[in-house]
Order: C-alpha cells, then structure tokens, then sequence
C-alpha cells in the first residue's frame, strides 16, 4: 500500500505544480498583452514633435482619471495625437484646432450639466456656442486646404512650427491642475489651461500660416480667449474658498 500512497501524492503534486505553471503562464501573457498595448499605443501617434504624453507624475496622473474633466481632456489629447499631419501648417492647424475646440465644447457640457455659478455657467454658454461657430467656419477651410502643399516638416522637433505646436500642447497637460470636489472650479481651472494651450497654437499660426482667412480667425482667437482667460483667473481669485 505505501507505493500506491506514494505515487498519487506524487500525482496530486505535480497536478498543483502544473496548475502553477499554468497560472504563472497566464499572468506573463496577460503583463505582455498589456505591455505591448501600453507601447503600441504610445508609439502610434506620427507626429514626433507632437507628442502629447503627460510626463510622469503630472498631467491626468496628478489630477485623477475619474473626473469627468480630465476624461475630456484626455479624449482630446487622444484624438489630437492620433492625427495625421499633412505638413503643411494651415491645414494641421486647422484641424487640430477643430478638435481643441470639441475638447473645450466637451467640458462646457460638463460644466452646463453639474456647475452651479451663474458666472461659470455663462461662461460654459457662450465658450460653447463661439466654439462651435469657429468649428463651422474653420470646417470649409480645413477641406480646402487638403490639397496644399507641405511647408513644415511634422517629424523634425525642431522645426519652428512643430516647436511651437508641441509646446502649445506639453505646456497644456503640465499644467493640469489637481481636480477638487467643485465643478466649478473644475472648470474654471481646466478651461484656463486650455484656452492658453488653444492662444499658443493661434500664436504658431500667426507666425508660421499662409492662409490670410485662417490667419484672421487665429487673431480673434487669441483676442477673445486672452480675455477669457482674465476672466478665469479673476473668478478664481474671488472664489479661492471653492478649492
């Protein structure tokens, strides 16, 4: 009796030994698996002076996933980084400003949904209703300009008008501010850095654009939304018992 003993505890061994295995199998394929999504999904924006990643310990990282703001914002970036740019300046800018502005519509919406101030929830009102007008009129353009001629070059950093555009949007994720239990606060405080991310772009734009109509929209762009933006900061000033 004591071989049979011995053989199935050596059988009910190498099964839970297996079982191991097996696990330890799985979690390696699943680590990989979420690596190689991690990288790939990093690594597939084409724009190489345009790399919107927050860097480590800022951006969504620092202000909490779960906010309904920092969720905007980051569909933003990602729709932004998936984009591929033609090279030439008006048309990227064109259409990356398009997308900003879905960004900024996408957080009047949050603060026309849960914002209680009165002076928050105007400013949401007429944010969203510029910016939708801007996106009708920058639409017609972005078409037109899909067929001319590349005058930049996307993928060297150093290029003036990659600089600035990447600036524009590393500047923007770094200054993230941390989100507080206030929504409008929230807003005030994301709508801030965005608005100065959306002057930064116009301001490439004005320096590096051909185009003379997107040109004159970038100014009124940087005119309506620096005064915004005093705006944000005096309100925030005033209602700093909101943090």
């Amino acid at each position: 009796m004591k071989k049979p003993a011995f053989f199935l505890a050596a059988l009910c061994s190498g099964t839970l030994l297996l079982g191991s295995c097996n696990s330890d199998k799985s979690a390696d394929s699943t680590a990989t698996t979420t690596e190689t999504t991690s990288t790939d999904a990093t690594a597939s924006g084409d724009m190489a002076g345009m790399n919107h990643d927050a860097p480590a310990g800022e951006g969504a990282a620092a202000t909490g996933s779960d906010s309904p703001m920092v969720t905007a914002m980051n569909d933003m970036m990602a729709k932004m980084h998936a984009m591929k740019p033609k090279g030439n300046t008006d048309h990227d800018f064109a259409h990356h400003m398009m997308e900003h502005h879905r960004g900024a519509i996408a957080m009047a919406d949050i603060e026309l949904r849960d914002g209680k101030d009165a002076t928050m929830r105007q400013m949401a009102e007429k944010i969203k209703a510029d910016q939708q007008k801007e996106i009708g009129e920058l639409e017609p353009i972005a078409e037109r300009l899909d067929s001319a001629p590349t005058n930049y070059k996307p993928q060297d950093p150093a290029d003036p008008f990659t600089s600035k555009m990447k600036a524009s949007m590393d500047a923007m994720m770094k200054n993230m501010p941390p989100m507080v239990t206030n929504p409008d606060m929230n807003f005030n405080m994301m709508m801030t850095v965005h608005h100065q991310s959306a002057v930064d772009m116009a301001q490439a734009e004005l320096a590096h654009g051909k185009d003379t109509k997107l040109k004159e929209m970038a100014q009124k762009m940087i005119d309506a939304q620096q005064k915004e933006i005093a705006d944000f900061k005096a309100w925030h000033e005033q209602n700093a018992d909101k943090m």
